[in-house]
C-alpha cells in the first residue's frame, strides 16, 4: 500500500518569531522619548526582576512557568509602584534572598548546577541594579543600560542552550533587554 504524504507547510517567519515581534511592539509602545532620569530609575528598579524570574523558574523546575511568572511579576511591580510600599528592586532582592536561603537549607542549591548559575545571575544583576540606582544619574544610566544589555546576552545564552526558561520567553526577553539598553543609551 502506498501512503500519500502531504507536504509540510512552513509557518510564516513572523509567526515563528512572534516573541521578537511582541518584544519590538511592546518596546515601541513603552519608549520614553524624554530620556529622563526617571526612566533610568524605573529600569534600574525592574532589572533585578529579570534575574528573579530565572531564579524562580529554576527553583520550580518548570520552564512552562516562564510566562505566568512574568505576568505575576508585572502585577507585583504594578502593585508595589501603585502603593509606594517598597521599591520593586528591594522586593526582588528580598524574594531572591528568601529563595536562596530556602534552596541552600533544603540542599537544592548544591544539587542543581543551573540553580547555582541563576543564583549567581541574581546576585550580579541585583548588584548592577543597586549600583546603578546609587550613583550619579548620568553614570547610573550606563550601569543600568549595561545591566539590561548583559541580561539580553544572558537570555540569548539560555535560548541557545535551551535551558531554564521557555524558548519563547528567552527570545522575547533578549530582544526587550537589548532594546531597553539601546533606549537608555540613545535617548540620554
Amino acid at each position: 500500500m502506498t501512503t500519500i504524504t502531504r507536504p509540510r507547510r512552513r509557518m510564516p517567519a513572523v509567526l515563528r518569531r512572534w516573541p521578537t515581534a511582541l518584544a519590538v511592539g511592546m518596546s515601541a509602545l513603552s519608549l520614553d522619548r524624554s530620556g529622563s532620569d526617571r526612566s533610568v530609575e524605573s529600569y534600574g528598579e525592574i532589572l533585578p526582576f529579570l534575574a528573579l524570574l530565572y531564579l524562580v523558574v529554576a527553583v520550580l523546575r518548570r520552564r512552562g512557568a516562564s510566562w505566568p511568572v512574568l505576568i505575576i511579576g508585572f502585577l507585583v511591580i504594578f502593585v508595589l509602584e501603585f502603593l509606594g510600599a517598597i521599591a520593586p528592586s528591594s522586593a526582588a532582592v528580598a524574594v531572591a534572598l528568601v529563595i536562596l536561603v530556602w534552596s541552600a537549607v533544603s540542599g537544592r542549591l548544591t544539587e542543581s548546577g543551573m540553580l547555582r548559575v541563576q543564583a549567581v545571575g541574581m546576585l550580579g544583576f541585583g548588584a548592577l541594579s543597586l549600583i546603578g540606582l546609587a550613583v550619579d544619574p548620568d553614570i547610573g544610566r550606563y550601569v543600568v543600560a549595561g545591566g539590561w544589555f548583559l541580561h539580553g546576552v544572558w537570555d540569548f545564552v539560555h535560548l541557545r542552550l535551551d535551558k531554564v526558561v521557555s524558548r519563547s520567553y528567552a527570545e522575547w526577553c533578549a530582544v526587550v533587554d537589548v532594546l531597553v539598553a539601546a533606549e537608555l543609551l540613545l535617548l540620554a
